[in-house]
């Protein structure tokens, strides 16, 4: 049955408009089973399809009982100006339905134009309380009774406030406009659907013709994959003086834990993680995002994330970034990536970055005037002169909860001005991946793992995702290698090769152990340029704490105790150039050493340390180069 209506207008300020003219429509020919003109009841069973938007009093619908709109058009629901009730049909589907119940207030039942969005298989129809497009507000595809308070204009949208507590329903999606979004205040609790596409996002930026700023935001969200911000697709998103904040959700109880990104809707545990929301998005091509003297923070998986596409440039300034949980990310990079955090601090339960490669780029630094004003012409910040000069000098801190940085994949990261990396466990955990790590110290730059490793190699431990009848899910299990490393004759131990783990540290003093515990072929490779540092560099045997680990007991992913002992397929090349010593603290198994003339190897004071070459007793001098079984031992 279709509801005849007429148009009529609410005028701007009141509840349910906004700040814009709204066309509402009222009911006006009354089906049998509406006791008022205000009023409807969906019996069980019954499907009836609105053509219009309509205002009520109250709505009825009983189980089994259907709400729909026409082919092309989408029925939200919104109540004293929240938009309610809506939920998905099913887990992993993309249909949402107004669930059965008795609302009441000021009622009203919206028919937008659909907005389609397809991610890879699934195309997901997307509601949202404003759409801009190229010409600004849409307000046939805006849900507008979900708009209170605030002005709202074709290029602005100031002081609005969006309230949701249904399923996946956005509150802003800017498609290939420029925009601003001023001091928005928008909550949204339950659940979203897909954050590789934004469906169920707070605010989406999409489309290669899109600038999206928004300023002063405050940002609530609650539900599973429920992001507060999505840049995608060459979108240019600046978030600025804004706090973000993401909780997870409960997973529906059948959801099956997936790497398919359509339908993942959890971290895949086989980073070392565990929750259902990222704060952030970031995909697409060539897509920028840009946070600025702003808070950012996921209960857990993560905060700023990258996923997929190429030429992605995300970048943190000023701002408050991490993990309110256990477990968490401050950033993500993947594929080619660029990711710069500025002057910021990291509070963060288990990685500051995790880098997967295979050619991501990551930068942790002072946010210098240089720096910024440069950042704001190449990234189109848009910055004016008074707020480069109010965004103070500030080095970056990072607190971790557990390690450092994580490779998962390639890529480079480097460390420099005055950051400070202060981690539980080791500053750098990589998983058997090429590395081109930098440390400069001289803008006085600290690394401090609690648990004194600076850099920890290790097989990858992820067992990967099980193909159950075709779907690609996270049920593997992984098992500690038994018995020693087979050794690879083609593998030379003393050579530096593409793929191998490297480092270089200048102008800083270290204090800590570099282990590799590699089984097969890579070397670890550490550079030191007027440098110090006081510890075991050595290979090793790298044993879990446990030998299974599974999505129950995932936080064990890295965990692993060394044993030094002579190189198999894990060769440690170490170069000590001007200005460097090296103090050695224990016995260490090293494939090649070379010493600048400016170069030292000690020993604590009170002792002295040995070195044997292929078991011959050899005086470590400097200037000298040594290869082969190199074991220092100290007495």
């Amino acid at each position: 049955m279709t509801l005849i209506t007429r148009r009529s207008i609410l005028i701007a300020g009141t509840a349910t408009a906004g700040a814009l003219l709204v066309p509402v429509a009222s009911a006006t020919a009354a089906p049998t089973r509406i006791a008022s003109g205000t009023k409807i009841s969906v019996g069980s069973g019954e499907t009836y399809e609105l053509s219009a938007t309509t205002r009520l009093s109250e709505l009825s619908i009983a189980e089994g009982g259907r709400i729909t709109a026409p082919d092309g058009y989408s029925v939200t629901l919104t109540v004293d100006g929240v938009e309610t009730g809506q939920l998905l049909t099913e887990t992993g589907g993309t249909e949402t339905l107004i669930s059965a119940g008795t609302y009441r207030g000021a009622v009203v039942l919206t028919v937008a134009e659909a907005n389609a969005v397809t991610y890879e298989t699934l195309t997901f129809p997307f509601r949202q309380a404003v759409y801009v497009g190229a010409d600004g507000v849409v307000t046939a595809k805006s849900v507008l009774s979900s708009v209170r308070g605030g002005k709202l204009t074709n290029t602005l949208a100031k002081g609005v406030a969006i309230t949701s507590t249904g399923e996946c329903f956005d509150g802003v999606f800017v498609q290939n406009a420029s925009y601003t979004l001023q001091k928005p205040v928008i909550s949204l609790t339950g659940n979203g659907r897909c954050d590789f596409a934004g469906y169920g996002a707070a605010v989406v930026g999409t489309g290669s013709s899109t600038t999206l700023v928004v300023d002063g935001a405050r940002i609530a969200t609650k539900g599973v994959v429920r992001t507060t911000v999505i840049a995608n697709d060459g979108a240019n998103v600046i978030v600025k003086n804004s706090e973000l904040r993401a909780r997870n959700g409960v997973l529906p109880a059948d959801y099956q834990a997936t790497v398919e990104t359509p339908y993942m809707e959890s971290v895949p545990w086989m980073l070392g993680l565990d929750g259902n929301v990222r704060a952030t998005n970031l995909i697409g091509a060539n897509t920028k995002a840009t946070y600025i003297n702003s808070s950012v923070f996921s209960e857990t998986w993560g905060a700023l994330s990258v996923e997929g596409g190429r030429g992605l440039q995300l970048t943190a300034i000023n701002s408050s970034v991490g993990n309110t949980g256990t477990y968490g990310y401050g950033t993500y990079a993947i594929g080619d990536a660029t990711v710069r955090v500025l002057g910021s601090r990291f509070d963060v339960g288990s990685y500051a970055t995790i880098i997967a490669g295979p050619a991501a780029s990551v930068h942790y630094g002072d946010s210098t005037r240089a720096a910024v004003a440069e950042l704001n012409s190449s990234l189109g910040l848009g910055l004016s002169a008074a707020e480069l000069a109010a965004l103070p000098v500030r080095n970056t801190v990072v607190n971790s909860g557990h390690f450092g940085y994580m490779f998962f994949g390639a890529g480079a990261l480097k460390l420099d001005g005055g950051t400070v990396v202060n981690s539980e466990k080791a500053t750098f955990l990589n998983k058997g991946q090429q590395t081109a790590i930098t440390v400069d110290g001289s803008g006085g730059a600290r690394l401090n793992p609690r648990n004194g490793i600076i850099l920890q190699m290790i097989e990858l431990d992820d067992p990967g995702p099980v193909n159950v009848d075709g779907k690609m899910l996270n049920t593997g299990v992984y098992t500690e290698p038994t018995g020693d490393p087979t050794k690879d004759s083609a593998f030379d131990v003393t050579a530096v090769h593409p793929a191998d783990g490297a480092a270089t540290f200048s102008s800083i003093a270290l204090k800590g152990d570099f282990y590799n515990g590699m089984r097969k072929g890579k070397n670890m490779v550490l550079t030191f340029e007027d440098s110090t540092v006081q510890g075991v560099i050595s290979a090793t045997g790298a044993k879990h704490h446990v030998s299974t680990i599974d999505a129950s007991n995932f936080y064990e992913l890295g965990e692993v105790t060394n044993t030094v002992q002579p190189a198999v397929n894990n060769g440690v090349v170490v170069q000590l150039n001007s200005g460097s010593a090296w103090t050695v603290t224990g016995t260490s198994y090293l494939t090649k050493l070379a010493l600048a003339a400016g170069a030292a190897v000690r020993a604590p004071r009170g002792k002295s340390v040995t070195m044997t070459v292929d078991g011959t007793a050899t005086a470590v001098e400097p200037g000298g180069t040594y290869s082969g079984a190199i074991v220092l031992t100290v007495q």
